[in-house]
């Protein structure tokens, strides 16, 4: 773990403009060693590819990167006079891509395996296109032509590549889902941009959207979100968007959806950054969305929030929203100011503003590719400017983990992370969490602990909700919640996990962690207390050691022994780990852990009696 993102976190305020966010230099007080030349010629050779405005020359390059045997995308150079043999063979080849893929695959016709852009015909595209139609039928998928374009050779016919999107119809309720962390600062627009792209109707200017998403009443009264909530966006098939636009419910959307979006909100204002964290941290996203206020630019936690997402390695793309309250050199003014932020040392990324449908569908697969690309979005809740290309860039952007990862995550003994319980009526004692691993069904016998003394009790799964709907099983990956009948709910909190019996799960109170120091005002020493967090563990922890020097300042790295204060805790070698107490903070991963002697599976006199 590298110290490079303390840049990002300031002070512990998260105030800084955007001129001192330009300016940062080696010898700033956080301890940061400047980059080295390699570095600095990186990013010269990225920013020669991928120009700030991203707009594509008119002359479509000769060559792509050659196929891959693995992945969802394929070449094909024609697809016409098909033979029956023929034809069963391609469509074997693209239940093999779509499953790469887990529902999707991108085709790219009038390409050679090599990555040569040879072109087709007019009368040839249309015939390979009506062929892979033919094709996406037979194994149950729709095609969508993301683009066509004019290859540049000195041929008299005009020669054609178009790039086809192919997504799996979606059925019992296995459709792609994307988890999209929502970051920025308190009054940046978060929510009410939600609200637009999961209602389907556009703000008064006044904040109406968002009152569907907040949960308690002092969130109406002040406009701010305080707690973390979700909210869903579908695609189906051929890329429409599906919504609650035409008066659906939760499991109508999730029933037509090929591809699910789910949000989640987090909050804005500083004094609920522990809850901002949690999110991040227990809910496993698979992307970050930064909104900053076209007016107000980076301002309050947005630095704060950028460093929280690159210290956990969650891909992050930013979006400007409230352009309409600006004029167009104000919205320039704060790109400019975000460009000059992401290409700092501390960054190191490459900004792609993204103008048009073409450059929406580019970002999204380039960003899914490299984690050193940022895309950029202006828009605006009001008006709706450049709200379709924000859609266009969701239906394209592609999975981080391939089904074979999917499969292994899968075939593992089930893990449950527990984020949220509930009393609902008539339904008993519900939790809300992220499957880690395994698979969970309706009537599974499972244990949930560790309690205090490090014990699990037995339970059962009584049944399954996914995005609001009901669910019979559950995969790797998924968030849902489980209803558990009459289980005491006294007897969970957050940070336990519900596991599968015949796992021999390491309950610890003490563990080691290499860490960096982010920043802290004075030294880190024995004795110093932070609230740590670990996956969907938050619990305050005494620092036993640090080993091999007897303080730290900031930037320094060093293994240091950490013991919970309040009850044991589930933790697994190579979590990473982000603590925090006041300004102090600091990131890191488990290096080493202290198992309890005393640990007991399911065998406490609760569940006797």
């Amino acid at each position: 773990m590298d110290a490079r993102v303390s840049e990002l976190f300031g002070s512990g305020n998260g105030h800084c403009s955007g001129s001192q966010a330009s300016n940062v230099k080696s010898g700033n007080g956080f301890g940061v060693a400047p980059k080295k030349a390699c570095v600095k010629n990186n990013m010269k050779a990225n920013k020669a590819r991928f120009s700030r405005n991203f707009k594509p020359s008119n002359n479509t390059p000769y060559v792509l990167p050659p196929e891959a045997e693995e992945g969802n995308i394929e070449y094909k150079l024609k697809l016409v006079n098909t033979t029956q043999y023929r034809f069963e063979h391609l469509a074997t080849q693209m239940k093999w891509r779509l499953q790469e893929g887990r529902g999707e695959a991108v085709y790219q016709i009038g390409v050679e395996d090599n990555g040569m852009l040879a072109g087709l015909s007019e009368e040839d595209l249309r015939t390979s296109l009506n062929t892979l139609h033919r094709l996406a039928e037979k194994v149950g998928a729709d095609i969508t032509v993301l683009r066509e374009r004019e290859v540049d050779d000195d041929s008299d016919v005009p020669r054609k590549i178009a790039e086809v999107l192919i997504r799996k119809v979606p059925d019992d309720q296995q459709f792609l889902d994307l988890r999209v962390a929502v970051l920025g600062n308190v009054d940046s627009g978060k929510s009410t941009l939600l609200g637009v792209l999961t209602q389907g109707e556009l703000d008064n200017g006044r904040g109406r959207t968002r009152l569907n998403l907040f949960r308690h009443l002092h969130e109406i009264q002040t406009g701010r979100t305080s707690s973390i909530s979700f909210e869903i966006l579908g695609f189906n098939s051929k890329g429409e968007v599906v919504n609650y636009s035409e008066s659906r419910t939760a499991e109508e959307i999730c029933e037509s959806a090929s591809k699910m979006i789910t949000f989640i909100d987090l909050a804005g204002h500083h004094k609920y950054l522990k809850t901002t964290i949690f999110g991040l941290t227990s809910y496993c996203p698979d992307f970050a969305m930064l909104v900053v206020s076209a007016n107000t630019g980076i301002a309050g936690t947005t630095r704060e929030h950028l460093g929280l997402a690159m210290a956990l390695k969650v891909p992050i793309f930013i979006v400007i929203s409230k352009v309409d309250l600006c004029t167009r050199a104000t919205v320039e003014r704060t790109v400019r100011q975000l460009e000059r932020v992401l290409k700092q040392p501390g960054c190191n990324k490459v900004p792609i503003v993204i103008s048009s449908a073409d450059d929406a569908v580019t970002a999204a697969q380039q960003f899914a590719q490299s984690p050193n690309i940022t895309p950029i979005l202006t828009l605006s809740s009001v008006s709706g400017e450049s709200l379709d290309l924000l859609k266009v860039f969701f239906n394209i952007l592609p999975p981080l983990s391939n089904s074979k990862e999917q499969e292994e995550l899968m075939q593992q003994l089930t893990e449950f992370q527990v984020d949220e319980i509930y009393t609902v009526p008539e339904v008993g004692t519900v939790v809300g969490g992220t499957l880690y691993s395994g698979i969970c069904r309706e009537g599974d016998d499972l244990v949930v602990g560790p309690t205090d003394s490090g014990h699990f009790h037995k339970l059962t799964i009584e049944s399954i909700q996914r995005n609001r709907s009901a669910c019979r099983v559950l995969r790797a990956g998924q968030a849902a919640t489980l209803a558990l009948g009459n289980f005491d709910r006294s007897l969970l909190r957050k940070g336990m996990v519900i596991v599968s019996p015949e796992m021999d799960p390491t309950i610890c109170w003490m563990f080691e962690a290499e860490i960096v120091l982010l920043f802290h005002a004075k030294t880190f020493h024995k004795g110093f207390q932070v609230t740590v967090h670990i996956g969907n563990v938050r619990q305050t922890a005494t620092v036993e050691a640090v080993y091999g020097k007897e303080e730290l300042r900031t930037g320094e790295k060093a293994v240091v022994l950490f013991k919970f204060i309040k009850h044991p805790e589930y933790l697994k070698v190579g979590a990473k780990m982000l603590f925090r107490e006041s300004v102090t903070k600091g990131i890191g991963h488990v290096t080493k852990l202290q198992p309890i002697a005393q640990y007991r599976l399911s065998h406490s006199e609760d569940d006797e009696a």
